[in-house]
């Protein structure tokens, strides 16, 4: 396992803008306004030929108006449980406050490597304000702008010093990335944190509680991949705040970077228009696909016709395309979501299933020739030979035909179906070309 660097500190000090600097991502969102950051976020950096993960907190607080405030607090706490290295980042135009004070006394008290950091010292001037931060306790302060990388360079040299040889390793990107979508208040979160068994992300009945998406690595019952849990995206004409846009665009930028989808859909209330609006962004970056129906332990009615009828219905909304599978499911009592990991893996091996040219031939030219293309304007059209192309997002098979521009969109699907019934591609789309031979 790396080395972990916790980033902590009271609200509005720019934890959040330094931890997309050392990741190089802009996975964190990054607002004026406090208390932007709830949920702990993890990210990878590498300095000097040594990698290390990283995690963003929320600002600590206590006895604001900040209904959250306990629960932002607790995910700090466990970050710096978690963390080998503890970066306390502090804001020199605003001084030594009350709330550094009692960030300060809690490091103090973790016993933790703690490092320093004062930061927005954004010109020459600012810097002399720094040593005001002594009185801390907490050994030299390292001078910082996160937002045009002054003296990053320097605290990075001091934070790898720091960490123990003995724990480096690679962090694996190359897992499986299963992203968690769906509307607010589908129980995303709450799938989450049953997954892993503890409360990695805060959940209230309240829409929005999530705004980051929230990557975490999972590595139990010999299974390892990674779980985003995102924010419910809402309808485009019911987003009205700048927070929500982004934690909306970071929803869709995880879906775009995920293998496979875990579409929540809220049993009490049934599939909805902003459902469909989910799913055709799932589709249209050809993500794998589960449907999970939670909150299942609500609905009074639960015999085998009402699952047939609700699965029905879920098909025929997101028709044509209809091979994925559906999980009636309860994250808060834990019910089949062990199901849910099994699928979606099961959905991943799906979508990076290879077929032997030899055994598509094999089977589809004695299929094409009982039953061939339709003929067009008197000309006939010949399949000679298929395969799948290698390094393709999702399965992709090219049929070479003497004719392929008279290969209509039903014929296409008749392939499509057939692939389907001899191989299993449950839950991942497919792709089929027709070119000249």
């Amino acid at each position: 396992m790396p080395n972990v660097l916790a980033i902590v500190g009271r609200p509005n000090v720019g934890k959040s803008t330094l931890f997309n600097r050392l990741t190089k991502t802009r996975r964190a969102i990054v607002n004026e306004q406090s208390g932007t950051t709830r949920d702990r976020q993890y990210g990878k950096s590498e300095w000097n030929g040594r990698e290390f993960s990283v995690i963003d907190t929320g600002g600590w607080v206590v006895n604001s108006d900040d209904i959250f405030e306990s629960e932002i607090n607790r995910q700090v706490s466990l970050a710096i449980e978690e963390a080998d290295v503890v970066l306390f980042v502090v804001d020199v135009n605003q001084g030594v406050t009350d709330f550094d004070t009692e960030v300060a006394h809690l490091l103090r008290q973790s016993g933790k490597q703690v490092l320093l950091a004062v930061n927005k010292v954004d010109s020459f001037d600012a810097q002399w304000g720094a040593s005001e931060f002594y009185r801390l306790g907490l050994g030299e302060p390292y001078i910082l702008s996160a937002v045009n990388g002054l003296g990053t360079g320097d605290l990075l040299d001091e934070i790898v010093s720091r960490f123990n040889p003995d724990k480096d390793g690679e962090v694996n990107d190359e897992l499986p990335r299963f992203a968690i979508v769906g509307r607010p208040n589908a129980g995303k979160s709450s799938l989450l944190n049953a997954f892993l068994g503890e409360e990695r992300t805060i959940v209230t009945e309240i829409a929005g509680t999530t705004r980051d998406s929230i990557y975490t690595k999972y590595n139990k019952f010999g299974k390892e991949f990674y779980l985003v849990d995102t924010a419910g995206i809402r309808k485009k004409a019911k987003v009205n705040e700048d927070l929500e846009y982004y934690s909306v665009v970071r929803s869709i930028r995880a879906i775009e970077n995920s293998d496979v989808c875990i579409l929540m859909i809220d049993a009490t209330r049934g599939i909805e228009s902003q459902d469909l609006n989910i799913f055709s962004i799932i589709q249209k970056n050809k993500k794998g696909l589960v449907v999970c129906v939670n909150k299942w332990d609500l609905v009074e009615s639960k015999t085998t016709q009402d699952i047939k009828t609700f699965e029905q219905a879920i098909r025929e909304r997101l028709a044509p395309f209809t091979d994925f599978p559906i999980l009636f499911i309860s994250a808060l009592t834990k019910q089949r979501i062990f199901k849910v990991m099994e699928t979606a893996l099961h959905v991943y091996e799906n979508k990076e299933r290879k077929i032997p040219t030899a055994r598509l031939n094999e089977l589809f030219l004695p299929l094409i020739e009982n039953y061939p293309p339709p003929a067009t304007k008197g000309k006939y059209i010949k399949i000679k030979y298929c395969t799948q192309l290698p390094n393709t997002q999702v399965p992709t098979f090219v049929f070479f035909a003497n004719l392929p521009q008279y290969v209509k969109e039903p014929y296409r699907r008749f392939l499509e179906n057939k692939l389907r019934a001899w191989f299993d591609f449950n839950g991942t789309p497919v792709q089929i070309f027709i070119r000249a031979k």
